[in-house]
């Protein structure tokens, strides 16, 4: 499913949060007109990624039973129901999960996280 297929899912544009709140992974939602959409902000060497925060195997939150989400070398994005793990460049499934994340294209303007179009 890709990011868009949400029916909450923001326009592109719309403000995310400050880029100074991410300081390694972020779980926040974004509220709009069409509902609350779930993402995972990542601060990586590359810069910042966004993901939809649904595990692919049951769409839970990856921070669902624990805000630990980042492996021990930090490179994984870990889901705390079940342990799936994730490339945290790039959201695609490394163990435990037959699919990846979904990216969220998101850009830093004037200092803001928004959504990309």
């Amino acid at each position: 499913m890709a990011w868009t297929d949400y029916s909450s899912a923001p326009a592109p544009g719309t403000p995310v949060c400050e880029a100074a709140r991410v300081d390694g992974v972020l779980s926040l939602t974004v509220t709009t007109d069409r509902g609350a959409f779930p993402m995972l902000l990542v601060r990586t060497g590359g810069g910042l990624r966004a993901y939809v925060n649904a595990c692919p195997h049951q769409y839970l939150p990856l921070d669902w039973r624990s805000d630990r989400l980042l492996s021990a070398d930090g490179t994984m994005l870990v889901c705390s129901a079940h342990g799936a793990r994730f490339d945290i460049l790039t959201g695609e499934a490394a163990h435990g999960a037959d699919c990846g994340l979904d990216p969220v294209p998101v850009s830093v303007v004037d200092g803001t996280v928004v959504i990309a179009g």
